[in-house]
């Protein structure tokens, strides 16, 4: 196993490579996420110990100072990019894989606890993202699914269910309207008024 530091170089390293906003090394350790493995890896450690609350304040710590929440018992690969970072959400049996990009507002979690209920205790119920897997901002990959390695899931876009390696998900685009004229637009307001009062 190589050491903690060795981790978080080889996270700054990552984001030197992946990130062409990253002007120097020592801006990388500036990364939110930097932060939030290197706390969770620690976390984790204790977590596989049978601990719990120590792990749990340690995540709720990198929640707070990186806006990234990971569960103390995922498990997180290395040279994983959490690029911006805010608002990511990874459950208690995620398993993220080598070298996968994750966006701001990716959820990696569970489809409910009204289905989690019903199963075994300590069921898988995340998903588990394999190597090289990038994710897009504010996608949701939800259940004990598991993503093949290489594949690229787009922006917003909800997974339910399992994908072999290579593949491609995206959302609908928005639809392009025709602009409406300007006395288009004020009849189209006023009717709006009127139909809401």
């Amino acid at each position: 196993m190589p050491s903690l530091l060795s981790l978080v170089r080889e996270d700054m390293a990552t984001v030197r490579q992946r990130d062409p906003a990253a002007s120097s090394t020592w801006e990388a350790l500036l990364y939110p996420h930097v932060h939030a493995l290197c706390i969770h890896r620690i976390a984790h450690a204790l977590y596989r110990r049978r601990l719990r609350f120590l792990p749990r304040a340690l995540a709720l710590f990198a929640r707070f100072i990186s806006g990234i929440d990971i569960h103390p018992g995922a498990t997180i690969g290395r040279r994983v990019l959490i690029d911006h970072g805010a608002a990511v959400v990874i459950g208690e049996t995620a398993v993220v894989g080598d070298d996968v990009t994750l966006y701001h507002q990716v959820t990696l979690g569970a489809v409910g606890w009204w289905k989690d209920i019903t199963r075994a205790p300590g069921s898988k119920r995340h998903p588990t993202l394999e190597d090289a897997v990038i994710v897009g901002a504010n996608a949701s990959i939800l259940g004990p699914v598991t993503i093949g390695s290489r594949s690229l899931i787009g922006a917003h876009a909800l997974v339910l269910e399992s994908l072999p390696p290579d593949s491609c998900v995206h959302a609908c685009p928005s639809q392009v309207l025709p602009a409406t004229a300007p006395a288009e637009r004020v009849a189209l307001e006023r009717a709006s008024k009127e139909g809401a009062g």
